[in-house]
């Protein structure tokens, strides 16, 4: 069990309001981490301390917009009053939509990509300076997409946000490693939630679970493992760079 205590860890979770986030910050506390969850709605939010509460664990809200640098920083000054310390930075936020290409306007893609890739950068900028600086290790974890490589037909821009996300976790678990921050990603397959239901038709899911050998959907509480494997530093001390993958072997599929 001691592979997997993150007691006296800090663990920020932007984006944790949301549906995958929330599980996976329901995850970490359950571990023993203290877990700041960051995101928009203060109402979510708070839904989702207080499941990290019933799973035995700590929890705090800090409401925030994600693609906003003032807001991040703000956020990490109230945190490191609240605990002194970040360990853990999972990076969350997610946008879509199915826009045909030409119909594509640069105000729609500037909106994904700020939600999807800007907020990511920030994060690791903000957050991730700390536990460059504080010298006592670290795990950062980036929510990617099946749709990374190669992508998905019909969300054009979400693909290529999630693509550049690899590139950014890719580049940023070389840099810090000198400073024993690993950096990796967890590659969900498809989760129905919030940000995807309007894609999934009866002729799109029939798709996917033809490219799905599990033939189902996942379930948010199936990240959960992932996230605590790599958020711990006994059990994930020399993975880093590392896109895992939760997708029932949609990336195994071939014609």
């Amino acid at each position: 069990m001691n592979l997997f205590d993150l007691k006296g860890k800090t663990a920020v979770v932007v984006g944790g309001n949301s549906t995958l986030g929330g599980a996976m910050a329901v995850a970490l506390g359950g571990h023993g981490a203290d877990v700041a969850i960051v995101g928009r709605n203060q109402e979510k939010c708070e839904q989702v301390r207080a499941l990290v509460e019933e799973a035995g664990g700590s929890a705090k809200c800090f409401q925030a917009d994600a693609t906003k640098q003032e807001d991040l920083q703000q956020v990490l000054q109230d945190i490191l009053a609240w605990t002194g310390n970040i360990d853990i930075l999972m990076n969350c936020p997610g946008k879509n939509s199915t826009t045909p290409f030409f119909d594509i306007s640069m105000e729609e893609w500037d909106s994904i990509m700020e939600v999807n890739l800007k907020s990511v950068v920030l994060a690791c900028q903000i957050f991730g300076k700390h536990m460059v600086e504080q010298d006592r290790g670290g795990s950062i974890i980036n929510i990617s997409s099946v749709s990374s490589d190669p992508p998905l037909s019909r969300v054009f821009t979400y693909s290529a946000s999630k693509a550049a996300v690899n590139n950014v976790t890719q580049f940023l678990a070389r840099e810090f490693a000198p400073s024993r921050v690993r950096v990796n990603a967890i590659i969900p397959g498809f989760f129905p939630a919030e940000q995807n239901r309007k894609i999934l038709q009866p002729e799109r899911v029939e798709s996917i679970m033809k490219h799905t050998p599990m033939n189902r959907f996942g379930v948010p509480e199936e990240l959960q493992g992932a996230a605590v494997f790599l958020a711990s530093e006994q059990a994930s001390s020399f993975v880093t760079g590392a896109m895992i993958r939760v997708d029932g072997g949609f990336g195994a599929m071939t014609i």
